[in-house]
């Protein structure tokens, strides 16, 4: 059943979330300062990442670019590698660039409207309502997947929460009791309590300061149930082969181009494995594909699983020489690296997984640069890899 109005959210709930908050609140490093910066690089941060795990790149990123200026003035690979871990590379590049608008335009002072917010690139209405409320103190909502749970539960909103028409409804219900004079305190808190207590699945009602005016708590035996949402399908997985190519103790990788996914990264040559394709005879075709060299034997070093947010990669990791002279590199899209530079370039966390199956493998080839090396400890499977044969049930972590 859906409900055609949700119910007015009672005038109590902005009270007693306030206080809880006030008493509750987590003592994380974007909430030492009003400084507009750091919200908004918290806030974009935080649009895909949950708070735990954006902490340590939030303090990484704000300690390499402290100011809109420095963020401004920096080159783009150096704001990946600073963003590297964190995944969803878009936010970052939208990052830089409109640093660099903010500073060309406005001295580098962020606006204080949603408007002129939106107006940013990678700016989106939350992320510029978030800015507006909890820098500026503009009387608006900011309305996240969090707060959306928490009022379809205080309203007992039956509707899709996906749905257009619903969100509108949920809006109007929070503007009616926004504080005037605490818009960004309402919205942080509203956002700590879906983050803390009203949990997806098993909200802890025992503890939650608005229990007792909570719709869903009264009249459901269920409050998880609420909101609604369409079940997802499964996420398609891609066989990928990948080859590690090794010269005279240096190793190819390239950038993939600056847009799209994982856009401007540093990576080893390599594609999907088509149908009826061996993951070796793949690896080969890609890499001549893409860098038109030819390999000499290829060793299968092993497996490496890895999700994004929409699909999943399998990644069969080949290591090799060159088996022809190899011309220099077209400058800037493709280089030969010793492995202490690679791990200085921006690069996924596929790769990532990749290296340390590439480090900690033992070879069964005796090509030089590629072996067991002085001082190697005995070879362990990294996290997320696996050795050829059955494939392992564990998923990867999202990008």
């Amino acid at each position: 059943m859906s409900s055609r109005r949700s119910t007015p959210i009672p005038p109590s709930i902005p009270r007693a979330l306030l206080a809880w908050y006030r008493r509750h609140r987590r003592p994380l490093p974007w909430r030492r300062d009003r400084d507009p910066y750091h919200v908004w690089v918290a806030e974009v941060l935080l649009q895909q990442t949950r708070v735990e795990q954006a902490r340590p790149y939030f303090e990484r990123f704000v300690a390499k670019f402290p100011t809109v200026g420095a963020l401004a003035r920096a080159n783009p690979s150096e704001v990946l590698k600073a963003w590297q871990g964190a995944g969803y590379y878009a936010r970052a590049r939208h990052l830089h660039r409109a640093a660099e608008r903010l500073v060309a335009e406005r001295a580098g002072r962020l606006p204080d409207t949603v408007g002129e917010l939106e107006a940013l690139p990678g700016v989106g209405p939350y992320i510029a309502r978030a800015v507006a409320s909890l820098a500026f103190g503009r009387r608006v909502v900011a309305l996240e997947a969090n707060g959306l749970r928490v009022a379809a539960r205080w309203t007992r909103e039956e509707g899709p929460i996906g749905s257009a028409t619903v969100r509108a409804r949920l809006l109007a219900a929070l503007e009616e009791v926004l504080p005037p004079d605490e818009p960004g305190a309402f919205n942080e808190a509203l956002m700590e309590l879906g983050e803390t207590v009203c949990l997806p699945r098993r909200p802890r009602c025992d503890v939650c300061p608005v229990a007792r005016a909570c719709r869903a708590r009264r009249e459901l035996s269920n409050p998880g149930e609420l909101p609604r949402r369409a079940r997802r399908p499964p996420r398609p997985l891609l066989r990928v082969a990948v080859v590690a190519l090794e010269r005279k103790g240096r190793w190819l990788v390239q950038r993939r181009p600056p847009e799209g996914l994982l856009g401007g990264l540093w990576e080893f040559p390599g594609g999907k494995i088509g149908r009826r394709e061996s993951p070796e005879a793949a690896a080969r075709r890609e890499l001549g594909e893409e860098t038109g060299l030819t390999a000499g034997p290829l060793e299968e070093v092993g497996r490496v699983r890895h999700g994004y947010s929409h699909f999943e990669v399998d990644l069969s990791v080949f290591r090799g020489s060159a088996a022809v002279r190899v011309a220099r590199a077209p400058p800037g899209e493709r280089r030969w690296v010793r492995l202490d530079e690679l791990e200085r370039l921006p690069i996924p966390k596929a790769t990532e997984k990749v290296l340390r199956l590439l480090t900690t493998a033992p070879s069964r080839r005796a090509s030089r640069g590629s072996g067991s090396r002085r001082g190697r400890t005995s070879p362990s499977t990294p996290e997320g890899a696996e050795r050829p044969g059955p494939r392992s049930r564990a998923r990867g972590t999202a990008s």
